[in-house]
């Protein structure tokens, strides 16, 4: 099957991993501070022309931000950012379903850098989400729900190979 095929599907896996593991961290009491509502607030915004916010969450609520935060997270954020995980792999020949796993852990660890730098200062939060709502740890959060984004996108890439 086609390696960009099988990296969006298992971007999609790994973003229902990313959630379930943010589900649990939150339980424990580590969060983001990031909310699907606030990432649709975010790429609604974009076709307007409106990159960053002061404070996105104090930017008013707009219709159907849950729905548009969902689908970036799926369709975007999960299996778009994969593909590049598949271009990776075709880059450097790797082909072997272990290559293929275990780096897809390790991208997922590399994917923490979008948040970082990208989304936490488009939601105006700063770098690495240092002005992140009170009681958020968008650093370590966000390291601890790409890992198994990774794992998800490695292991259907590995498994996806072997058919």
């Amino acid at each position: 099957m086609n390696s960009f095929v099988l990296a969006y599907a298992g971007g999609i896996v790994g973003a229902v991993l990313m959630d379930i593991t943010e589900t649990l961290a939150a339980r424990a009491g580590l969060t983001s501070g990031v909310s699907v509502a606030l990432v649709g607030r975010w790429a609604l915004g974009l076709p307007r022309g409106q990159w960053a916010h002061a404070d996105i969450a104090r930017s008013p609520a707009r219709p159907g931000e849950v729905r548009t935060g969902w689908a970036f997270h799926f369709l975007v954020g999960g299996g778009g950012v994969a593909l590049l995980y598949a271009a990776l792999l075709q880059a450097t020949g790797w082909t072997l379903p272990a290559h293929r796993l275990w780096g897809g852990v390790a991208f997922g660890a590399a994917t923490s850098l979008l948040p970082w730098l990208l989304l936490l200062p488009a939601f105006g939060w700063g770098w690495f989400g240092r002005r992140g709502p009170r009681g958020s740890n968008a650093l370590l959060a966000s390291t601890i729900s790409h890992l198994p984004y990774g794992l998800g996108v490695g292991a259907v890439m590995a498994l996806g190979g072997r058919v």
